[in-house]
């Protein structure tokens, strides 16, 4: 076998490969003195059939498989011994089409080559890692915003108007053309208004009510209405309104702590500030990551293989695009053109991405079967009752698995980046963090 160096252009390779009939005739052979044991043919016994008529039944099928490992076992060799990492699948071609059984098989191979990645210092790399603690103030507004959710009504004075808001007590019957219809009736219904749990012009009719009074109203059913009977129909609700509540916040007390699961207050607001310390983390983190490759795309400046690139920058039109064009949720529109804007930020995430897997790598960072099961399971959750067959499908499907393990990775190894840098903390207020990370939303934007 031959294999001739046809092209070498920066990160370009081409290849002649020759496998020569002989080599193949050969591999033919190897694979029907394997076989013949197990082969049966009418008039002779089983593994006694003779190799000549072996070869005249099943060698001109056994010459394609022979031709095919040949190849991919002079791709192997070549690149086991070049030290190549092809930056996409290889392009292999035939190239004598008028191939006839006792001919060499020539053969041309081309791709572009993984450039070497240079050495980086990672002691060299200073970082600044901004620290929120969670103040009284921050604790206050959250326990405020529970007790709202936690809210309660009560009664307001007799005769005062129901205002957006307010929860309104009442009976109901729902008619259409006279004649009430299924579930269209209730006794002492709650109605918050405001809510927009009715039908779209309910509950603004309602809206001045009082107590004990009685009022109709009118509204139309949607034309997609889920009832197929009612949809598209007008609907006359006669209301009998019986309280009309205001909403009270609950008291910030051991009362609403037990209600949100804790002990007592004090204990409600450790969890409050351990989670907005968390949060304030998770954004320092971010903005800090953003600096690291920053610094890591200033520093570090290679090759990159041409066809990665445009990959890329096609990925991020195709994108942007559909960011901008929300209402096509198919691909079936017209060619999306790359701009040097696009190319640009290819550019930078190829060689980030790059860079980042061969640090990855020379650390052996790896991602645990155990966090790509928690990865899956976070993702499962976005589909409620069918996280089961969420989850067969990751398994089922090497794509999606590589689309999950991709950020898990990515985020180890800039955690190693970090452990080896120099990172300074600096205190900084809420605001200030806040800041940060819509500046991060603006350069992405």
């Amino acid at each position: 076998m031959q294999v001739t160096e046809t092209l070498n252009d920066g990160l370009k390779r081409g290849y002649a490969i020759t496998v020569t009939a002989a080599e193949l005739d050969a591999k033919v052979n190897e694979k029907l003195v394997e076989a013949q044991p197990e082969v049966e043919m009418k008039g002779f016994r089983k593994g006694k059939v003779p190799m000549a008529l072996l070869k005249k039944q099943f060698g001109q099928r056994l010459m394609g498989e022979a031709m095919q490992e040949s190849i991919d076992g002079a791709m192997s060799d070549h690149f086991e011994a070049s030290g190549d990492r092809p930056a996409m699948q290889p392009e292999v071609k035939m190239t004598n089409e008028d191939w006839k059984e006792g001919d060499d098989v020539n053969v041309e191979m081309s791709y572009e080559a993984l450039p070497d990645i240079p050495e980086v210092d990672l002691s060299g790399i200073t970082l600044e890692r901004l620290v929120v603690k969670a103040d009284d103030a921050a604790i206050d507004e959250t326990l405020t915003s529970l007790a709202e959710n936690a809210q309660d009504f009560s009664s307001r004075k007799k005769g005062n108007k129901a205002i957006d808001g307010d929860q309104v007590v009442m009976d109901f019957v729902g008619k259409v053309d006279g004649e009430a219809f299924e579930g269209g009736s209730a006794e002492d219904y709650p109605l918050v208004l405001g809510s927009n749990s009715f039908i779209p012009g309910f509950e603004e009719q309602l809206v001045g009510s009082k107590a004990g009074e009685e009022k109709d109203v009118t509204v139309s059913f949607p034309e997609d209405y889920q009832a197929e009977h009612l949809a598209g129909k007008e609907a006359v609700f006669s209301c009998t309104i019986k309280d009309v509540k205001k909403p009270v916040a609950a008291e910030i007390d051991d009362e609403l702590a037990k209600k949100y699961g804790a002990e007592d207050l004090d204990g409600l607001k450790t969890r409050i500030s351990e989670q907005l310390e968390g949060e304030y983390s998770g954004a320092a983190r971010a903005v800090m990551k953003r600096a690291l490759l920053d610094q890591l795309d200033n520093i570090v400046s290679f090759d990159l293989p041409p066809s990665l690139v445009d990959a890329e920058a096609k990925q991020i039109a195709h994108q942007l695009w559909h960011e901008d064009n929300p209402e096509v949720e198919g691909h079936d529109h017209p060619e999306i053109e790359t701009t040097d804007e696009h190319k640009e930020l290819a550019e930078r995430r190829v060689r980030l991405g790059l860079l980042l897997a061969e640090l990855g790598q020379k650390a052996e960072v790896e991602v645990t079967d155990a966090e790509m099961s928690q990865a899956i399971m976070q993702q499962a959750r976005q589909y409620p009752g069918q996280e089961r067959q969420f989850f067969e499908f990751v398994q089922q499907n090497q794509q999606m698995q590589q689309q999950l393990r991709a950020p898990l990775f990515e985020d180890k190894v800039v955690d190693h980046i970090v452990e080896n840098a120099s990172v300074t903390d600096k205190d900084v207020s809420k605001d200030d963090l806040q800041k940060a990370v819509e500046a991060l939303e603006d350069d992405d934007s």
